[in-house]
């Protein structure tokens, strides 16, 4: 007999042999019905896997992101026997699951065009109908190159495996590829899909390889969260904030700096507001501002464990016969400003804030308007403490965050906590403590959150800050980043009260990241139509006829002597097109003025996306949009 462990603390006994499919019909019917893989201790598991020792178990469902991942993957397989029967001479690279969905890699001389998608849809969906099962077939590594004959893309993956077991999945009719598995037990586990595009790709990302088709599609638990997903999608593009950036002038982009966005003097607005929020909100928390330079000598990337860590983002020059490198990250220059004076444990904790100008290389296939760029502004800040300020440290950077957050409009949001990942410095140890530490903080004040295994940082754990927009997306925002190796690199020290000298304990975090990316979010967010405070014109004038163009000047002076942004349209077109023209600029309010409100000293108000007006006195109207722009209130009406 085995005993196994299930999440709610009971432990079931069950005979030796027994598969985790059998187990959970012993467990229910409703469950065992839904089953699609299972984490024996932790590890992801077919269903078939036959239980000999005493284990913890989880049964997996289409409800469970593991479930969906392992769902998409095995769609992919489906799509792949697809193309294959429709296709004979087609080879298989690989078909991992990607975020929303799973792709194929395949070499075909053919091109498979998305005129192709709706025959290869209909064979899949046949293939699911039939609801054959997924059986894995394991190989040594010797007989598993022999079984490949030859196969290039195969060979290379049998390579690259770990271990000396290869395993290969068929599905019936003889279809069957190379893969670690796990599968769903059967075709019919598969829910609703679709076939989405068709691209080039580098075998390995090798541009000296051969030119690979690469076939998108995306899988859901039923057909509803499919349309949920599509329709998703087509709000997305209403919301591209690179097409909403170009019809509003905020930015642009210019092939002689590809990677690096031009702000337009609307989009200065938008940058500047979200700064001066970002600045009072600081000093609010007490944290000191500094400026660093953007190139800093060579050695001192060697230092700070970036060189050897992430060199491959970085760009280099040469000043004077002297190498140099343009700084990607604003930490080892705030190591610099720490270093520069001697500090008693009395001064800490030390938070000190950086609006970081920062250069990253990246591939311009990545890149994708502000959200994904070169050149950005990083709003970071470098706390140094002593090792029993973390805690309270990490949960007042939480409360900074989720005010802000707010500010912006972000309501939903989750957490991750990231652990070690292969490539790091420091010890085992180090990053066990760094690691219990944020989890600590994190369970103090009561906060959900899921683990992130092997995400971190190189130089320590972090605690990241994912927010949803009004569509459902999810964007990683915050970041809390914890370090006892970059304190060490640069020999950092306090007084402590025994008047020997310590290491200060450095904590890393961004609230809002790359300023640039974060401006895109909030235009896609907002799908351009900006909160009041933030939107680059928040009040325009327009007038009915030439009569009152004298009362609408006045009504310009007040405003900008309150400092409202504002504009005045006395244009000779008619009243219904200058509206209409505000309405697609997304202005939040329109003042209608015609000989009435000039008479009466009001104004008639238009509102953003409403065709409500209300005719108010101007000195009222006034009072109030201050109000709602130092509040940073977004409703608009009276």
């Amino acid at each position: 007999m085995v005993k196994v462990a299930l999440p709610d603390g009971k432990v079931l006994e069950a005979n030796d042999g027994i598969t985790i499919s059998q187990l959970a019909g012993q467990i229910g019917p409703r469950l065992a019905a839904a089953a699609l893989v299972a984490k024996i201790n932790g590890q992801i598991v077919d269903l078939s896997q036959v239980i000999k020792d005493d284990i913890s178990l989880q049964i997996i469902t289409n409800k469970d992101p593991e479930g969906l991942e392992i769902m998409r993957h095995s769609c992919a397989h489906v799509m792949a026997e697809a193309i294959c029967s429709l296709w004979p001479r087609a080879e298989l690279v690989y078909g991992p699951s990607v975020k929303d969905g799973f792709y194929y890699d395949i070499d075909l001389d053919e091109p498979i065009r998305p005129e192709d998608f709706p025959r290869i849809e209909q064979k899949m969906a046949e293939i699911i109908k039939a609801d054959k099962p997924f059986i894995r077939r394991e190989l040594s590594r010797s007989e598993a190159l022999l079984h490949v004959g030859g196969n290039k893309y195969k060979v290379d993956n049998i390579a690259r495996a770990v271990g000396e077991v290869i395993s290969f999945y068929s599905h019936g009719d003889g279809f069957e590829d190379l893969c670690r598995g796990p599968h769903v037990p059967s075709t019919g586990k598969i829910g609703a899909f679709k076939l989405m595009s068709v691209a080039g790709a580098y075998w390995h990302g090798d541009a000296t390889q051969k030119m690979l088709q690469r076939v998108y599609g995306t899988c859901w638990p039923n057909q509803k969260a499919l349309d949920d997903y599509l329709n998703m999608l087509e709000e997305a593009k209403k919301r591209d904030h690179r097409v909403i950036g170009k019809q509003l002038d905020l930015f642009s982009f210019h092939d002689e700096g590809p990677g690096f966005a031009f702000f337009h003097p609307k989009g200065m607005i938008i940058w500047n507001e979200v700064i001066s929020f970002w600045k009072s909100m600081h000093n609010k928390y007490d944290y000191q501002e500094i400026k660093t330079p953007i190139i800093l000598n060579e050695q001192l990337w060697h230092r700070s464990g970036h060189w050897d860590n992430y060199k491959e983002n970085m760009y280099f020059t040469e000043v004077d016969g002297v190498k140099y490198a343009i700084k990607p990250m604003n930490c080892p220059g705030g190591c610099l400003v720490y270093k520069s004076t001697q500090h008693s444990y009395r001064d800490l904790p030390l938070r000190i804030c950086e609006l970081g100008l920062v250069h990253r290389h990246e591939a311009s296939g990545v890149m994708h308007g502000l959200v994904r760029v070169r050149q950005f502004t990083q709003d970071d800040a470098h706390i140094y403490c002593l090792p029993e300020q973390i805690e309270s440290e990490i949960i007042g950077v939480a409360n900074l965050i989720f005010e802000m957050y707010g500010a912006f409009g972000f309501k939903d949001y989750h957490i991750e906590l990231s652990t070690k990942p292969e490539k790091h410095i420091g010890s085992d140890e180090i990053w066990e403590l760094a690691t219990n530490t944020l989890r600590a903080a994190l369970d103090h004040k009561q906060l959900k959150y899921q683990i992130n295994e092997g995400d971190g940082a190189f130089y320590g754990p972090k605690i990241d800050f994912h927010v949803a927009d009004a569509i459902g997306r999810t964007w990683q925002l915050g970041t809390i980043q914890l370090d006892f190796s970059m304190p060490e690199r640069f020999e950092l020290t306090y007084t402590d009260k025994d008047n020997t000298e310590k290491r200060p304990v450095m904590i890393h975090r961004v609230i809002l990241g790359s300023l640039e990316r974060f401006i895109g979010i909030l235009i896609e967010h907002y799908g351009g139509a900006m909160p009041l405070w933030l939107s680059p014109e928040q009040v325009r004038i327009l007038t009915i006829s030439e009569k009152t163009n004298e009362y609408a000047i006045n009504l310009a002076g007040m405003l900008k002597t309150a400092g409202i942004r504002h504009s005045l349209d006395n244009s000779d077109e008619k009243i219904g097109a200058k509206i209409a023209r505000a309405h697609g600029e997304k202005l939040p309010f329109m003042l209608v003025v015609g000989p009435q409100e000039a008479q009466s000293r009001s104004v008639n108000v238009r509102f953003r996306g409403s065709k409500d007006t209300k005719t108010v006195k101007f000195d009222e109207f006034l009072a109030a949009i201050r109000q709602k722009i130092a509040s940073r209130t977004d409703v608009l009406s009276f």
